[in-house]
């Protein structure tokens, strides 16, 4: 690769490309099909990441320190002591980033290795996909991604037309049709595709995934191009041998890639809160050492002239200002260490250390796909613990992509339940008995229902079962393919037809076959074709299709589905009392949040259909408002139906979403679901987990389609939820005194709203003068759900929400759709799916199923957020602590910039002494059990309202450490003035007081610590206890005869340890030290859990007092909804299929075989998998009587005395 390639840095207004003709195409110097997303290559590494390294302010800080330590005229520490360590936490921290960065590019690699065929000098030749160019004829084959944005030339199935699965780019998983041209549908030869040279003109690279436009020019003609002719990048093949196209956009330059967002740099807020810290600690520190430097100047213009005969100036010391201003910078340098770069080691060994918690949990292993959580970044686990935003997708992170026939009405009655020899309704579990279809040699295998009663009433030829089944076989759009005899694969465009398909097969009515004209089923064994007359088809408004079909006795009738408030308004009188229990059932389907579906038929009269048909063909030749004639000519034959009954699909959520989401809602997480399907789908999933219930008091659907529209829903919904009477014009509410607040609103407000808004009217609240009105409207409601989004619109919701809501976000998806939206949040979530890896590429944090982020917040980040904040509580204390010790010392050594600690003691207290303990406290402590943090998720809030470390906590823990250097100074100070040795000699040695004021300081630092501690392991045993003993083994040594000997220059107070230490006045003064110290906050910490306990001290007590039984936990019951029932036809289906069936563009020209298959066959499907069941893991809230319904209650409960 040349990286001095030259690039085109103009303005693309309009793209050019030409075929077979790379010449030309490279004068425009087009991006070619190399992705890459990680951030760094061998050159930009080491400035980009010291760039990145150095906004941190206290890397910033510790390069400055360095500097003033290698000038010797202020320097009383050996500039080794800063460098050693800021050398080591960059390389550390470089090491860890060029790692992360390594694996991104690895996958890229992956992707841009992957081989393609190419049109090449007359001949197809596997490339990798990095090396295809525009203007580049490419060989697509079945199931295979397509490589780049491609324009269909032609396909192997009639008329050029192919099908395609959109999953990675709108998380839709139904097949999507496309069509060539059909002047280039026939180029299906490579000799006809080298001669082609037809040139494109079209819109330069964006990222609007559903519109294109262009034009074809060739052979002197002109041919409009629409996205109808596109295959972008991401999508699969389905259903088609092979196919041939023209490259248009490649690499970056793809819809897909520009969707996708750029690499930012994540920093977490406590991060962004040291950096102020560090300011605040730097202005500190500059303030003592100017207090020092001018005690400095007052000193040596008073005192310290008497002295000059002993301790002359240097030749550069020539006044006292001067003086006074050498030793500003020396004081600076001696009391950095407030502020030591050790503690960013120690902070990135926390997070690693937390990282690998995540990865190691058994209980977010999915052993079915042996898919593990990985923490795929270390620098964010903390904010994991502060997660205020969830941003959802829905398909393959919600929802499973399966549907799944599971009750249905026929006649009146219900079929599906089971029921034990009590009658009484029975759960149905892994281990009841499914449905014995082994009468039929055609059913598919995978198929499981577990009522008898409907087989039996198949097989005793029940007139109504028979025609519900049939309709279900003969109402749809769905295309067989019968590989082999009896081995049948439907294609469907809508998941909900294939589901309801496939129930009619194993019952006895199989759809083995269709062409233009005719149906051919396999009831109960035998070959039916029925005569197809008309596809009366679905759209958003209609919510229904129908077919019209003669069968072979020559009768005519018409079979209709769709939504039951659509069917019952059409139904003959005759049906009231039917329609009335249907009804019934239907809501009992919805409670249970399944889609239903109602289904009717009508007998025609031949007559009446032959005139009706003769209004059908000239509505559909009419050329303006074809549409609206055609609707009315359906409506009026689609009345007088008599119900036949209704069905129930149940799409199938993951395992444990329900119960997730209301553990996460629990704990305050407010979850936006952000999804590309239709609007519909998405309300009814909503209905599904539990997101929408009908105990709502509104749920507010925004549907406008222009601003103004869009605009007035806005404010009249948010009006609705205010009570208010006015809505300023410019969307602003007029709040009255009482609620002067946005947030006072949202705490106030205690009935519950939802929002429902669509991508077209999502794209105008997104709008500069909308946009605020749509963010307060959202934080009032319970639930958010945006439908029909594209993925760069996903990107723009949490981006307002990042930009106006001081709140952490969090994105969570499964799909290439889904990349931006991960990258925009500050954590990104990816799920191991069905839609590929780039979702999980992108994220800092994968698993395989969406339950497992409840344990990840409530659990991992909770932990990780306690353990960080408590680390830095205490370092900051123990530095402190540590450190103005000098300050005080300098009032009583003539402000010289002497040490009160040897230079052992200095270098060896942070990496040494008091490094261990720590570490261990931020490593494994934790104020409660994992079982205790998901059972009670109002334990997360702390996190949220970021209470456990702010500047407040930080003053208070600098505060205590500041009277903490007070006590261990002058204690030692003021008893050394008063007391002898046993031989009735001073203590006249300023070695003796530095032992002793170092001996106090760390017993002091160490008992500290360990009353702060929560839970107890043994290393935590040993590292404390570890660490005295360790810091009197060095002392000893450093102080010994033998080390002096060795190297009297570095170790120059032989015998004082020994001496001072054989002193019992010594340790009376240590100990009474070390008590003053504690004590104080020991009583201030009883009193406070006494007197004002934490829901966490309530917790943790309810912990101690239950540790011997053990927290017995219960999976979370499926909420039912007894509400109106919820209709969700086909809400995946597009409009265009039955006219695309009925013009026969889509049928393949072979013989298709109606006759039925004697033998059973195996069945595989293409696009279904078998159901997943298994027990939830975790539960976030007890079925006990005596624990909490819900834990923001739990102050109020009286079932504990305790709480």
């Amino acid at each position: 690769m040349a990286f001095w390639r030259r690039r085109n840095t103009k303005v693309e207004r309009e793209r050019h490309v030409k075929a077979n003709d790379p010449d030309y195409n490279e004068k425009f110097f087009y991006a070619d099909n190399r992705i890459k997303t990680s951030k760094y290559n061998i050159f930009t590494f080491l400035p980009m990441n010291l760039f990145e390294q150095f906004q941190r302010v206290a890397n910033a800080y510790f390069l400055v320190l360095l500097i003033l330590q290698l000038i010797p005229e202020i320097s009383s520490l050996s500039p080794f002591t800063t460098i050693v360590p800021l050398v080591l936490v960059l390389v550390i921290t470089a090491i860890k980033d060029a790692t992360d960065d390594y694996f991104r590019y690895k996958s890229d690699q992956q992707v841009n290795n992957r081989q393609s065929q190419v049109l090449i000098r007359g001949c197809l030749q596997n490339e990798k996909w990095m090396n295809i160019h525009v203007g580049d004829i490419i060989r697509l084959e079945n199931n295979q991604f397509v490589a780049a944005d491609i324009l269909l030339l032609s396909s192997s199935e009639p008329y050029g037309l192919c099908y395609i699965e959109t999953a990675e780019l709108d998380g839709e998983t139904n097949l999507k049709v496309r069509q060539a041209l059909s002047i280039t549908s026939d180029l299906g030869d490579v000799s006809k595709l080298m001669d082609f040279d037809g040139k494109v003109i079209c819109e330069p690279p964006n990222n609007k995934l559903d519109r294109f436009t262009g034009t074809l020019y060739w052979r002197g003609n002109r041919y409009p191009l629409d996205n109808e002719k596109m295959l972008l990048r991401g999508c699969v093949l389905r259903n088609t041998e092979w196919c041939f196209g023209l490259v248009i956009f490649a690499g970056l330059q793809t819809k897909l890639m520009q969707n996708c967002g750029r690499t930012k740099f994540k920093r977490t807020n406590i991060d962004k809160l040291m950096n102020t810290l560090v300011l605040w600690i730097f202005a500190f520190l500059i303030c003592m050492g100017a207090i020092l430097g001018i005690g400095n100047t007052i000193w040596e213009s008073l005192i310290d002239t008497n002295f000059q005969v002993y301790l002359p100036w240097n030749t550069i010391q020539n006044n006292v200002v001067f003086s006074g201003f050498l030793t500003f910078w020396s004081y600076v340098i001696i009391l950095n260490t407030v502020v030591p770069i050790s503690l960013y080691v120690s902070v990135e060994i926390l997070r690693l250390g937390h990282s690998y918690f995540i990865n190691w949990d058994l209980k977010m292993y999915h052993s079915r796909t042996d898919t593990a959580a990985v923490a795929r970044t270390t620098t964010l686990n903390e904010e994991l613990g502060q997660v205020e935003f969830i941003f959802s997708d829905k398909t393959g992170t919600l929802t499973q992509n399966i549907m799944v026939f599971s009750k249905c009405s026929i006649n009146g009655h219900i079929y599906g339940d089971v029921y034990d020899e009590f009658s009484q309704k029975m759960e149905i579990t892994d281990k009841t008995a499914c449905v014995d279809f082994s009468f039929n040699p055609l059913s598919d295998t995978r198929f499981k229902f577990y009522d008898s009663s409907l087989v039996e009433a198949v097989k005793l030829e029940d007139p109504a079962v028979q025609e519900f089944f049939r309709l279900l076989a003969l109402c749809h759009t769905v295309m067989p393919e019968e590989k082999s005899e009896g081995h049948l694969v439907y294609q469907a465009q809508s998941p909900d037809e294939g589901a309801l398909v496939t129930a009619a097969r194993n019952f006895g009515f199989v759809f083995r076959a269709r062409t233009p004209e005719t149906i051919t089923l396999c009831e109960m064994g035998e070959a039916v074709t029925y005569q197809l007359l008309a596809i009366l088809d679905f759209n958003n408004v209609r919510k229904r299709m129908s077919v019209i079909v003669r069968n072979p006795e020559g009768q005519v009738k018409l079979y209709c589905k769709g939504a039951d408030t659509i069917i019952f308004e059409r139904l003959d009188p005759s049906n009231e009392d039917l329609m009335s229990t249907t009804s019934e059932h239907l809501s009992e389907f919805a409670g249970e949040g399944l889609r239903t579906l109602a289904l009717a038929y009508k007998d025609l009269d031949e007559d009446y259909f032959k005139v009706w048909n003769k209004k059908l063909l000239f509505a559909s030749t009419v050329i303006e408002n074809r549409e609206d004639q055609l609707d009315v000519v359906y409506e009026e034959i689609e009345q007088g139906l008599k119900l036949l009954g209704a069905t129930a699909v149940e799409d199938k959520l993951q395992e444990g979403v329900p119960q997730t989401i209301a553990c996460l809602g629990l704990a305050d997480i407010k979850i936006w679901v952000l999804t590309g399907d239709k609007l519909e789908t998405a309300m009814n999933i909503g209905y599904s987990c539990n997101m929408l219930r009908d105990d709502m008091n509104e749920v507010f659907v925004i549907s406008g389609h222009t601003l103004v529209e869009v605009q007035q829903e806005l404010r009249t919904a948010k009006e609705h939820i205010l009570g208010l009477s006015r809505v300023s014009a410019a969307g602003d509410v007029e709040k009255t005194d009482a609620f002067s607040d946005d947030s006072v609103f949202e705490e106030t407000i205690i009935a519950e709203y939802a929002l429902v808004i669509n991508g077209h009217s999502l794209a105008h609240a997104l709008e500069p003068q909308l946009e605020h009105i749509l963010l307060d409207l959202a934080c009032l409601c319970k639930s958010v759900i945006c439908c029909r989004v594209t993925p760069m619109q996903k990107a723009q919701v949490v981006e307002l929400v990042k930009r106006h809501k001081r709140a952490i976000t969090l994105a969570i998806g499964d799909g290439a759709n889904d990349v931006s939206m991960i990258k925009t949040a500050h954590i990104g979530v990816g799920i191991s799916g069905q839609e590929g890896m780039q979702a999980v590429l992108a994220s800092d944090y994968s698993f395989a199923q969406f339950r497992y982020l409840q344990r990840l917040l409530l659990v991992h980040g909770r932990w990780s957020y306690f353990r960080m904040c408590n680390f830095l509580c205490y370092f900051f204390y123990k530095n402190f602590a540590f450190t103005l010790v000098h300050f005080w010392y300098g009032f009583f050594c003539g402000f010289s910039a002497q040490t009160v600690y040897d230079q052992w003691f200095i270098t060896l207290y942070n990496i040494v002494y008091t490094s261990l303990p720590v570490l261990a406290m931020g490593l494994f402590d934790q104020d409660v059990s994992d079982q205790y943090s998901l059972r009670y998720p109002s334990l997360y809030k702390p996190g949220q309202q970021n209470l456990l470390f702010n500047k407040r906590q930080f003053f208070l823990c600098t505060l205590q450490g500041l009277g903490t250097s007070f006590l261990v100074f002058f204690i030692p100070y003021g008893a050394f003035s008063d007391i002898v040795k046993e031989d009735a000699t001073q203590f006249s040695e300023q070695q003796v007081f530095a032992v002793t004021i170092a001996t106090s300081l760390i017993i002091v630092v160490n008992v500290q610590i360990g009353l702060d501690t929560h839970y107890w392991a043994a290393v935590n045993h040993l590292f404390i206890w570890g660490s005295v003993t360790l810091y009197f083994a060095i002392l000893f040594t450093v102080q010994s005869n033998g080390i002096f000997f060795i190297i009297p220059k570095n170790f120059p107070f032989v015998g004082t340890a020994r001496n001072c230490l054989s002193e019992k006045s010594v340790w009376l003064i240590i100990l009474l030290t070390t008590v003053v110290c504690v004590v104080p906050s020991l009583v201030v910490s009883f009193l406070r859990v006494d007197l004002f306990p934490t829901l966490t001290d309530k917790v943790r007590h309810l912990q101690q007092s239950r540790k011997k039984q053990g927290p017995q936990e219960r999976s979370l019951r499926r909420v039912r909804r007894t509400s109106s029932r919820r209709s969700a036809y086909a809400f995946s289906h597009q409009q265009g299929y039955g006219e695309l069936i009925t013009s026969g563009k889509n049928m393949r020209m072979s013989v298709v075989s109606s006759a039925c298959s004697p033998e059973r066959e195996p069945h595989s499907s293409s696009w279904i998998e078998n159901v997943i069941k298994s027990k939830n893991e975790v539960s976030c809230i007890s079925d006990e009587s005596t624990e909490l319904k819900q834990s923001n209650r739990l102050q109020s409960t009286q079932s504990e005395p305790d709480l």
